[in-house]
């Protein structure tokens, strides 16, 4: 049976994947891990697309974007930790990305940076520059590597399973998902926008430093 046209971006990386196959799923997800804008993302759904309709192995697929996911972001945390600093004082300034904003950074990445290693593959730009911001937050390497494993495990697992799972039906699908993406970045947004409400009112609540819940002074102040 002849495999059915590829959509959209798809279809322009196909003779890539013909000509290269698992060399091209490695190369293109390692530099899209690393800091380069290169189509990684959709390459990982293509090559498991291919699996789904027999011609590559899904266990290959998977096992090379892994190893090149995380290689990448780890290279991408080198660089950061390396030079990363010298860059944002030298030539911080002509892309907005001041001294005091990386100061920012590095506090919010100390509390949070763990977590944000690990979502940031499913993001546009989190997932290219992630591992630069870490590693020039200076973020620990034993809170790096776990979550960066991590990331990299769910990210190739969801894409791969979803291009795996669709086979020679990501036509329709891929139709059909451009037609409610406005939807889901609406979802997105609304969720995003709740929860720093919330965390804005709760914050509010918290009596100031030195008071207790009923709005007196403390002993060890008074």
């Amino acid at each position: 049976m002849t495999p059915q046209p590829l959509p959209g971006p798809l279809a322009h990386l196909e003779p890539l994947l013909d000509d290269y196959g698992y060399l091209s799923v490695g190369l293109l997800v390692f530099l899209d891990n690393c800091g380069v804008p290169v189509p990684g993302q959709t390459v990982l759904v293509l090559a498991a697309v291919y699996a789904g309709t027999g011609r590559m192995s899904i266990a290959a697929v998977m096992a090379v974007a892994f190893a090149a996911a995380a290689a990448g972001n780890t290279l991408g945390f080198v660089i950061g930790r390396t030079g990363g600093t010298a860059f944002v004082h030298r030539w911080g300034r002509y892309v907005l990305l001041t001294p005091e904003r990386m100061t920012r950074a590095a506090h919010f990445f100390d509390r949070y940076g763990g977590r944000i290693v690990t979502v940031a593959r499913f993001v546009d730009g989190l997932r290219q520059y992630n591992g630069i911001v870490a590693g020039t937050t200076e973020l620990a390497w034993r809170r790096f590597l776990p979550a960066n494993l991590l990331g990299a495990a769910l990210w190739v697992g969801l894409w791969g399973g979803v291009g795996y799972a669709t086979g020679d039906n990501i036509g329709p699908i891929y139709h059909r998902l451009l037609r409610y993406q406005n939807v889901l970045l609406v979802a997105a947004a609304a969720l995003l926008l709740g929860y720093l409400t919330y965390r804005y009112l709760r914050g509010r609540r918290r009596p100031p430093s030195g008071q207790n819940r009923s709005g007196t002074t403390s002993k060890d102040d008074a």
